[in-house]
C-alpha cells in the first residue's frame, strides 16, 4: 500500500501530471523531467515521502547504468511491482517522477546521474546501491573522474549498515570510493576502459595491472597497496559466464550484444540475489532486454537492416567498436556537441578508432568534419561525409545491413526517425 501523503504532496503530484501532460501535448518532449521539476517545486521533500516504504536500488556509472538499471527492474518484477525511470532521466526531477508513476510499488530500480548519487542515496534512503564505472563525460560540464569518486568515497563514508553497495572491482576510482562503507558487495563485472583509472585513487601512484585484454584482472597500487578486492560474483575471463558466490557458472544468453553487457548482467544478477531474488531467474529477466530505450534497438530504413548504438564518450565508443568491428555490417558515425553531449568534442581522439582500419565509414552530424579527420587519420576509408546521417544508405546494396553509432542527442534524432 502507497504511504498517506500530506495535501502539499498531494498537490504537487497533482501539478506535476498536469505540466507533463501539458509538455507532450506540446510536443516539448515526454514530460518526466518538466513534470518532476513542478512537483519539487511545489513540494521539496515529494522525493523522501514517495520512497517511504520501498525497496530502492539506485544505479550509477558514466557508462551502462540504463541498461544495467532495466536489467534490475526485470528481474524484481519476478517478486512485484517496480518503480523504475524507464526513459533515463536520472538527476531528481527524473527520480520523483518515476517514484509518483506507481506509488504501490513495493520495489524501485532507479538510475541516477553520477554527480547526483549522494544527494538522491539521502533523500531515498535506499538499500541498495550499485556503483558500476566512472570515466571521463562531458567533462566542459560536469565534473573530473576523482572528483566523482570522492563524492561517493564521502557518501560511503556516511552509510549505515542498513545500506549495501555492489561495487565493481574492476574499475579503480570506484573500489576506493566504495571501501568506507559498512557493507560492500564486490562483483567482478569487468572495466576494459583503464585509461581513466591509471593512477591511485589513494596515493597518486601508477597501478600496475596484468594486460592480458580480460578486464577482469588483477590490479594494485605497489605504493599504498589499493588492490583489486576479492570478489563475491565476477564474470568469467573469456565474458561468456557469470559465477555465482558458490561457484556456480551462469551461462547468459543476452539479446544485448557485447561483453560489457554480461558484465551489466553480472551486476544486475546480483543485485537481484541481494533481494532474494534466485540467480537464474533474475538472469533469465535480463536476457528478455532486447533493447535501452532505443539503444541496441534493431530496425528497417529503406529495405537496410540497421542497428542503433550510443557512444556517449571515449569508453563507451571503444566498446561499440568491438562489436560493429565484428558485425559486418556497414558503420555510419554521427557525432553533435550540444549541451547534453559536452560541447568539447576533442575527446575522439582518444576512441581507438585505429582498430577498424581499413574499414569503409560514412560521417554525419553537426561535428562531422571533426570526426571526418579523425577517422582519416586513424586509417578508415570515408565513404562520405553528409549532413543527413541516412543519405549514405542510398548508395548501398539492397538489404545490406547498417550500423550506426551516434553520440547522444544525434541517437535522440535518429530515434524518433526510424524507431516507428
Amino acid at each position: 500500500m502507497p504511504v498517506s501523503l500530506p495535501p502539499r504532496a498531494r498537490l504537487a503530484l497533482g501539478a506535476g501530471r498536469a505540466a507533463a501532460a501539458a509538455s507532450r501535448l506540446l510536443r516539448r518532449g515526454r514530460g518526466q523531467v518538466v513534470g518532476g521539476r513542478v512537483m519539487l517545486k511545489v513540494d521539496p521533500a515529494l522525493i523522501t515521502r514517495l520512497a517511504a516504504g520501498k525497496q530502492l536500488t539506485l544505479v550509477s556509472a558514466t557508462n551502462g547504468k540504463s541498461t544495467t538499471t532495466r536489467m534490475i527492474a526485470g528481474a524484481l518484477r519476478t517478486k512485484g511491482r517496480v518503480a523504475h525511470n524507464l526513459t533515463g532521466a536520472n538527476m531528481g526531477p527524473g527520480v520523483v517522477t518515476a517514484l509518483a508513476a506507481d506509488r504501490a510499488a513495493g520495489f524501485g530500480a532507479i538510475e541516477v546521474d553520477e554527480a547526483h548519487l549522494p544527494a538522491m542515496a539521502a533523500q531515498t534512503g535506499a538499500t541498495q546501491l550499485v556503483l558500476m564505472n566512472l570515466t571521463r563525460d562531458q567533462l566542459d560540464r560536469g565534473s573530473e573522474v576523482k572528483m566523482l569518486s570522492r563524492r561517493w568515497h564521502a557518501m560511503a563514508e556516511q552509510l549505515s549498515d542498513k545500506t549495501i553497495i555492489l561495487a565493481n572491482a574492476d574499475d579503480p576510482l570506484v573500489v576506493w570510493a566504495a571501501r568506507p562503507a559498512p557493507s560492500v558487495v564486490w562483483v567482478g563485472c569487468g572495466q576494459w576502459w583503464t585509461d581513466d583509472a591509471a593512477l591511485c585513487p589513494e596515493c597518486g601512484a601508477t597501478l600496475e595491472r596484468a594486460a592480458d585484454g580480460t578486464g577482469i584482472a588483477p590490479w594494485r597500487c605497489p605504493a599504498c597497496g589499493l588492490a583489486r578486492p576479492q570478489t563475491a560474483w565476477s564474470i568469467t575471463p573469456d565474458a561468456t559466464g557469470i559465477v555465482t558466490p558458490d561457484g556456480t557458472t551462469l551461462t547468459p544468453h543476452l539479446k544485448l550484444p557485447g561483453r560489457v553487457n554480461v558484465g551489466n548482467a553480472a551486476i544486475a544478477v546480483a543485485a537481484a540475489a541481494g533481494r532474494g531474488i534466485d540467480p537464474a531467474v533474475a538472469l533469465a529477466a535480463c536476457e528478455q532486454v532486447e533493447d535501452v530505450d532505443g539503444r541496441y534497438i534493431n530496425t528497417t530504413v529503406d529495405g537496410h537492416p540497421v542497428r542503433l548504438l550510443l557512444g556517449k564518450n571515449p569508453a563507451s565508443w571503444a566498446e561499440m567498436l568491438r562489436i560493429v568491428g565484428t558485425s559486418g555490417a556497414a558503420l555510419v558515425t554521427v557525432l553533435n556537441a550540444r549541451g547534453q553531449d559536452g560541447r568539447d568534442p576533442s575527446w575522439i581522439w582518444d576512441v581507438p578508432f585505429e582498430q577498424l582500419a581499413p574499414m569503409p565509414v560514412w560521417v554525419s552530424g553537426e561535428r562531422r568534419f571533426d570526426l571526418a579527420v579523425r577517422l582519416d587519420t586513424a586509417g578508415l576509408e570515408l565513404r562520405g561525409v553528409t549532413e543527413d546521417p541516412l543519405a549514405g544508405l542510398a548508395g548501398l546494396p539492397a538489404g545490406e545491413a547498417v550500423d550506426i553509432v551516434a553520440n547522444y542527442t544525434a541517437f535522440q534524432e535518429l530515434r524518433a526517425r526510424v524507431v516507428k
